[in-house]
């Protein structure tokens, strides 16, 4: 295994906390690597990668802003599914959850770099300085606003592994059989559901908020839609989530944000052009 092979799970992870897309990710990270083989850089090969993936991300996420705002419905990223052998494959954890993209694209391109940099990554901010080209200062601002947004709109919350999964496998089962009694059961009240279709297949425009709005979202769709798919459970950017399969085909992997045993957000990606990476 060569250095490079070594490091690149970790510069996708970073490319993919900046831009929420695995493609683009992987396409950076490779670019990032024809740059260093041509430059010849010798020494801290990692801290060049690093920094030169962060720069190249930022660039790439600068030019795909204009492209999301015009996006058809809510924008996700795309997912990141483990696969059975976790060492081929991105692994991340619960720090970039869907739920956390989703605000993570509230921010400016340069809060967002920063953020994942500094705070998501733990680097050191004359790196991310060097990396989004700002002052050391400039980017404890950046990281302190970008950090207040997140707080704000992202509490955190401690929740065990077991249940989490627990109120994952209650929603599986309660929406299979389009249960509106489990659905508000596991749901919590305040919950928002999100669907992110990319115009190329049905889905909601807007967020579905309220618990018993979104069970009937559910169980609507799964009357009309779906009947005959079932739910696979998987590791969905680190987290206990769900895989809808149908025919033998993924047709839409969901995310779950659960707080005190319930489900408080659902996010659902369904574009076909984000699911054609998936193990």
């Amino acid at each position: 295994m060569t250095d490079f092979d070594a490091l690149r799970p970790r510069l996708v992870r970073v490319a993919y906390g900046v831009l929420g897309d695995l493609a683009e990710a992987e396409d950076v990270v490779q670019d990032a690597w024809l740059r260093m083989w041509r430059a010849g850089v010798d020494g801290d090969v990692e801290g060049w990668l690093v920094v030169t993936v962060s720069r190249l991300a930022l660039d790439v996420l600068r030019s795909a802003r204009h492209r999301r705002e015009r996006y058809v419905g809510p924008w996700l990223p795309e997912p990141v599914v483990t696969a059975p052998d976790p060492a081929d494959r991105v692994t991340l954890d619960e720090s970039m959850s869907l739920a956390l993209h989703v605000v993570l694209e509230s921010l400016s391109p340069a809060e967002r770099t920063v953020f994942v940099l500094h705070d998501v990554f733990g680097m050191a901010f004359p790196e991310v300085a060097e990396a989004v080209g700002r002052t050391p200062e400039a980017c404890r601002q950046l990281a302190s606003r970008a950090r207040r947004h997140v707080r704000a709109r992202a509490p955190r919350f401690d929740v065990d592994e077991a249940e989490h999964r627990r109120a994952v496998a209650l929603f599986a089962e309660a929406a299979s059989g389009a249960d509106l009694v489990k659905l508000l059961g596991v749901l919590d009240p305040d919950v928002v559901l999100r669907t992110d279709g990319g115009g190329r297949v049905r889905a909601a425009l807007n967020p579905v908020a309220g618990s018993e709005r979104v069970a009937r979202f559910l169980a609507g769709v799964k009357r009309k839609f779906a009947s005959a798919a079932v739910f696979v459970p998987a590791t969905v950017n680190g987290a206990p989530g769900l895989l809808r399969v149908l025919d033998g085909t993924v047709t839409g992997v969901f995310g779950f944000t659960v707080v005190g045993g319930r489900i408080r957000e659902i996010d659902i990606q369904m574009n076909p052009e984000k699911l054609r990476s998936l193990p």
